[in-house]
């Protein structure tokens, strides 16, 4: 498959670090699929732009550090949601530990990391709206990434 929809994708927390930073660390760990996730919003690395401009020559330009990016979902809030009680425990939690974070695609394929909730702001619209949150995920660690299965 080279194209597919965001259909089926899911986004899952665990509170437990991994032993290593790649796939078989990550794999290792017990995560809890977070319910109710209507968008995840975009995230990946970048990198800052550092420029210097000799007073003879072009304007040179480098990759300075990277930033892994940051998740914005939006979920209807649901109480009994096991997942949904673990990320706001992350977005409550005033230390700075590290919270490690999956994102399922619909083929399979997976991107793992760990990171920090800054809050899980709610938002109450309207009479015809779904009472929902809006989580501040910041990644804090180079996203895994693994390919779907063949």
């Amino acid at each position: 498959m080279t194209s597919q929809t965001a259909a089926g994708t899911t986004l899952a927390i665990s509170a437990a670090a991994p032993a290593t930073q790649d796939k078989a660390g990550f794999a290792a760990l017990s995560f809890l699929v977070i319910g109710q996730v209507e968008k995840l919003g975009t995230f990946g690395t970048s990198f800052a732009k550092v420029e210097f401009q000799p007073m003879k020559g072009g304007k040179q330009k480098y990759k300075g550090s990277p930033d892994y990016g940051a998740l914005s979902p939006t979920i209807a809030l649901d109480s009994a949601d096991a997942g949904q009680t673990l990320l706001q425990t992350s977005g409550d939690d005033e230390s700075q530990k590290l919270y490690s974070f999956a994102v399922t695609y619909q083929d399979g394929a997976m991107r793992y990391f760990q990171g920090r909730t800054f809050g899980m702001p709610e938002t109450a619209d309207g009479a015809d709206t779904m009472l929902t949150a809006a989580p501040a995920i910041e990644i804090c660690t180079k996203p895994v990434k693994v390919a779907a299965p063949a």
